[in-house]
C-alpha cells in the first residue's frame, strides 16, 4: 500500500499509519525486512491494526507530510527531522505525524512498541 492510499483509507476507516523509511544502501533496513517484518506476529499486528507503508528515504516522489507537499526525502529531513535509518514514523489518520523512531529492532522490540502505540491509539486518532 502506498502512502497516499493509506492516508485516503484512514479517512474512511481510521487507523494509525506506520511508515517504515528505508534506503537501498541501508544494510540494517534489509536486516529489519528479513528478520523483523517477516516475523508472523509483527506482520499480523501491522496488517490488522495499522496501515503499513514503506517509503524510500531517498525518493524524490511527492507526498503530503504534516499537511505539506514535499518529496519523501524532504519530509524525512525537514518535516520528520530524521537523520538515520532505519526510521519509523507513526502518522494519525488526518495525516499529522505523532512520533518518529530511529532504530533497528528485534521482532520482540517492535511488537512491544506497536502494542504501546495501540494503548495510545484512541488519544492519537484525533490528531
Amino acid at each position: 500500500m502506498g502512502y497516499a492510499e493509506a492516508l485516503d483509507k484512514a479517512k474512511s476507516a481510521p487507523r494509525l499509519i506506520f511508515v517504515d523509511l528505508y534506503a537501498d544502501w541501508c544494510v540494517p533496513c534489509r536486516i529489519m525486512d528479513a528478520n523483523v517484518y517477516s516475523n508472523p506476529t509483527v506482520a499480523s499486528l501491522l496488517n490488522s491494526r495499522f496501515y503499513a507503508v514503506k517509503l524510500d528515504a531517498d525518493s524524490q516522489d511527492s507526498i503530503v507530510c504534516d499537511g505539506q507537499e514535499k518529496t519523501v526525502q524532504r519530509c524525512y529531513f525537514d518535516v520528520w527531522e530524521l537523520n538515520a535509518l532505519p526510521a519509523f514514523v507513526l502518522v494519525a489518520p488526518k495525516g499529522m505525524s505523532i512520533l518518529t523512531v530511529t532504530d533497528s529492532m528485534t521482532p520482540q522490540e517492535l511488537q512491544y512498541m506497536l502494542y504501546q502505540f495501540l494503548e495510545k491509539e484512541k488519544e492519537w486518532m484525533s490528531r
